[in-house]
């Protein structure tokens, strides 16, 4: 035998074949002829791109909500338990610190495996995330050899050692192990281990325990299958193999083994959604801003990873949501016991609105989807509307599991009181706190931007402010008795009644008139000043609503929005300069770099003595006799420390919506409480007034901001501009000592009112 030939021919052999290995690698990685499709690009490797959830912060750091397809953020290497890198290297690349992208011990012991019957791989922590980050199997990477099923696998697998290589070339140990980690898919639409770690165990990346790092690891062979939640039998054993790595690989003892392979799962599942934590309506508001500013300036809010930077403070974001949850559970239960064994959907007179709930049907979204597919035949869609079936509803107790029909549903939650709150701060105009609703699941609607009902008597301050802009004194005397309205086109006269009753007769401040919510007086102010005046006033002060120049104003007819409200009393309290209240102050992309800085507008539209005069009239609500505020004195917290409130309360005809805006230096807060639809309320003045439906929230929830010593916001007296010259000692004040001044606030003349103390006729 010619050994020599053989030799010879075993090493030409050899060449040809590395030769082969060479010519074939680098062809795939050149993609030759686009035989094998295209490998990510040096740039692509260095600036990998992978879906990451925007995120939204409070003013005071707190992370309130996300925006994401994928929920992911990504954390750095420091804040990952040594437990999970221990459980991931033991179980996925015990040789991860030795190779450069490749095991090559790992590929030569998978015929040893198989033939044993275990189908293990061997693709290294790199390969994988070669495979998760870059998308190598994707059809964008494919070339026309791809096509054939056995070579696509070749290709696919070439191209991932390839793409290992580079990786390790470009990036530390620890770089890839934290963009692994960050990138993969656990299941539950949690992508990443901090999200993963606040899903499973509602805890951070850092405090994993070693069977919660050993479930996470096994949980990445196949997310579904082995998922705690829904394969939980499979989960536990995947996680023993786990723990039964990291002793083999002795980052475990025995003893420990035997421990952890006896615990249950433990899990403390929670998937983050858009219903939960606090905000909700809030982040839902930011969410529809933030869709047209991304789509403005070539951002993707989903997975571009934004920094939203927002005003609300947590703090008193949890206190207002408690405080309307304690009230709103109250006042319900006094709803259902006033309503009892009747409905309260009501005309003027009290009586049940017949169909009233078949009328409503068609506005709901089962409804319109009933419509769509059975062609507009009632009979199919009266059918389905009135089939009952299980489904789970919203109740003060929890929620409870039922069998309803839609129509059913329907009738429950309409015999619901909801409610809304508004929290700004006067002078930089920053929203601190938004309550659009009882329950963002079940109750999508925002009542504080949203919806726009009628203000009742807390629109009388702007009656006040254009009286006080216009020469008149907190101190001027008018007599409680009717006001009437000639209407010469309809020949018909309108005369405003006392909500609370008769008028008196009584001669009141007009401070006293306004703490007690007094019609007459306020009728007296807007015939004397015109409608059309305290329409531009209230224009100026913020309201932005169809405001008609109509008598009818005294009683706030004019619908508006908890949104305007809260900025036009803002002014009394910013010394007459109007600001547009704001909800984001900046907004940053993943890196950090700041791509928008929002800064209020803001417009000065009346007199510092003006505004703070407003501000001593709106305090006379919580300080004059028969002031419809008074009731804030049971609250401890609110008083003292020289701390200054003014309110105003609100309650419309037949007591549809109840109101309260509180104001005090620092913080501005509307409050509105009522039906769905504005047929639905309490019958009498007992139930019904914004004293008893929205001024206990407001107690509550300022009891709680001042108790606690880490608020914001703390206790101060209203700012008096230098030089206040008005006259606020009634005593040493007759109505021959009013001023008025013209349209410019300057040239003050005195003003002396026709009817001096005799009323109007």
């Amino acid at each position: 035998m010619n050994y020599t030939f053989l030799i010879k021919g075993t090493w030409i052999s050899l060449l040809a074949v590395i030769l082969a290995i060479i010519i074939y690698i680098t062809s795939v990685n050149f993609n030759l002829l686009g035989l094998f499709g295209s490998m990510p690009s040096l740039e692509v490797l260095e600036n990998p791109e992978s879906e990451v959830a925007s995120e939204l912060y409070s003013s005071d750091g707190v992370t309130i909500g996300k925006y994401f397809r994928e929920n992911r953020s990504p954390v750095a290497y420091e804040v990952i338990s040594p437990n999970l890198i221990k459980a991931l290297l033991a179980t996925e690349d015990i040789r991860f610190e030795e190779h450069s992208g490749i095991d090559m011990k790992g590929i030569f012991a998978i015929a040893y495996y198989l033939v044993k019957g275990d189908n293990r791989g061997s693709s290294t922590i790199s390969q994988q995330l070669a495979k998760n980050l870059f998308s190598t199997r994707s059809e964008k990477y494919e070339g026309y050899l791809s096509k054939n099923g056995l070579m696509r696998k070749v290709i696919i697998k070439t191209k991932e050692w390839i793409t290992a290589i580079k990786i390790e070339r470009a990036y530390t140990k620890k770089e890839i192990i934290t963009m692994y980690l960050n990138t993969v898919d656990f299941g539950s639409n949690a992508f990443g281990i901090k999200v993963a770690a606040q899903t499973f165990f509602t805890t951070s990346p850092d405090s994993l325990t070693i069977p919660q790092s050993a479930i996470l690891v096994g949980v990445l062979k196949a997310p579904s299958l082995y998922s705690p939640v829904y394969n939980p039998e499979r989960a536990l054993t995947r996680r023993n193999t786990v723990l039964a790595q990291m002793e083999k690989y002795r980052y475990i003892t025995s003893d420990e083994l035997a421990v952890f392979k006896a615990q249950p799962l433990a899990l403390k599942y929670n998937v983050e959604n858009h219903n939960q934590g606090i905000a909700t309506y809030f982040r839902t508001v930011v969410n529809n801003y933030l869709v047209g500013w991304c789509k403005a300036r070539g951002y993707d809010l989903y997975a571009d990873g934004l920094k939203i930077y927002t005003t609300i403070d947590a703090r008193l974001q949890q206190y207002a949501e408690k405080a309307i949850e304690k009230h709103l559970r109250f006042i319900q239960n006094q709803f259902y016991m006033h309503w009892a064994g009747k409905n309260p959907w009501v005309d003027e007179n009290f009586r049940e609105i017949a169909g009233f709930i078949e009328s409503e049907m068609p506005r709901t979204d089962t409804y319109r989807y009933l419509k769509a597919r059975y062609n507009d035949n009632q009979d199919s869609i009266n059918y389905y509307l009135n089939k009952k079936k299980p489904m789970r509803i919203f109740s003060w107790k929890g929620e409870k599991d039922t069998t309803f029909s839609s129509v059913d549903s329907v009738r429950y939650y309409k015999k619901i009181l909801n409610a809304g709150l508004l929290s700004v701060e006067p002078e930089t105009g920053h929203i601190k706190a938004w309550v659009g609703g009882i329950n963002h699941k079940y109750f999508k609607f925002d009542h504080v931007k949203q919806s726009k009902r009628q203000p009742g008597s807390t629109f009388k301050p702007f009656i006040y402010a254009a009286a006080m802009d216009n020469g008149y004194s907190p101190c001027f005397k008018v007599k409680d008795e009717p006001v009437s309205f000639y209407d010469e086109y309809s020949g018909t006269t309108y005369t405003p009644q006392n909500s609370d009753g008769p008028s008196t007769g009584e001669t009141l401040t007009l401070r006293q008139a306004l703490a007690r919510s007094i019609n007459t007086v306020a009728a007296y102010l807007i015939k004397k000043l015109t409608p059309q005046t305290v329409v531009d006033y209230a224009r100026k002060l913020g309201i932005k609503g169809n405001l008609d120049a109509v008598p009818a104003l005294t009683y706030g007819v004019a619908d508006v929005s908890i949104y305007e409200l809260v900025g036009a009393f803002s002014t009394f309290a910013n010394r007459g300069m109007h600001t547009e209240p704001v909800f984001i102050t900046r907004i940053e992309d993943k890196n950090g770099n700041i791509i928008e800085e929002i800064v209020p507008k803001k417009e000065e539209v009346l007199n510092e003595e003006t505004a703070y005069t407003m501000l001593y009239m709106l305090k006379g609500a919580t300080e004059e006799k028969g002031g419809t505020a008074l009731g804030l004195r049971r609250y401890p917290n609110l008083w003292g420390d020289g701390n200054e409130i003014g309110g105003k309360t609100g309650t419309t005809q037949n007591f549809s919506d109840g109101w309260f805006v509180g104001v005090n230096q620092n913080l501005v807060t509307a409050i509105w409480v009522g039906g769905d639809n504005r047929s639905i309320h309490f019958r009498d003045w007992q139930f019904g007034q914004g004293a008893k439906l929205a001024l206990p929230i407001y107690g509550l929830y300022m009891n709680d901001v001042y108790g606690d010593p880490k608020s914001s916001i703390k206790k101060s007296a209203f700012k008096k501009p230098a030089g206040y010259s008005v006259q606020l000692d009634c005593k040493r004040f007759n109505n021959a000592q009013v001023v008025d001044s013209d349209s410019s606030g300057s040239n003050p003349r005195i003003y002396k009112p026709q009817n001096n103390l005799e009323g109007i006729n």
